[in-house]
């Protein structure tokens, strides 16, 4: 088994409550509004990590982040992007068993013909009065879990 911290827009903050959570995953992925590099220097810190960019991550720093990325957790494949709206490809024909985006703030876990869509809604500044969570994902061999951990309620 492997577990996966899943981050996501972050807009620059790294709660201590997120960091503690993420202590101990084997890996942490980050689906994007990073806000800065330093959050990608602490996560990395804690775990080895993947990144997408956000819609907000326009500066320099962001240039070479790609806008979406496909990997591998034992037999399972998952493709990650920041905006779920803007994917481009069939998750299920590609063989990808998770996708993980952000950019709505609203933690889901929701399958659709047999793919995981996970979106760990947001971990930094409140908006629209939605909690902050971050989600962790336990890939096993034949299966993969999610879980959505609200850090701070609405």
């Amino acid at each position: 088994m492997r577990s996966v911290g899943v981050i996501s827009d972050t807009h620059g903050l790294l709660r201590q409550e997120a960091a503690a959570k993420l202590t101990g995953v084997h890996h942490i992925v980050h689906a994007g509004d990073i806000g800065s590099p330093d959050i990608l220097e602490r996560l990395r810190s804690i775990a080895p990590l993947t990144a997408v960019r956000g819609n907000n991550d326009t500066e320099e720093w962001a240039a070479q982040i790609p806008d979406a990325v496909t990997f591998q957790i034992l037999d399972h494949r998952i493709h990650m992007l920041h905006d779920v709206s803007r994917l481009a490809i069939d998750p299920a024909g590609a063989g990808v068993h998770v996708v993980i985006s952000g950019h709505s703030h609203k933690p889901s876990a929701i399958e659709r013909n047999g793919v995981l869509f996970l979106n760990p809604g947001s971990a930094g500044p409140q908006r629209f009065k939605l909690p902050i969570c971050i989600a962790t994902l336990r890939v096993y061999a034949k299966s993969v879990r999610a879980e959505i951990h609200t850090l701070i309620g609405a």
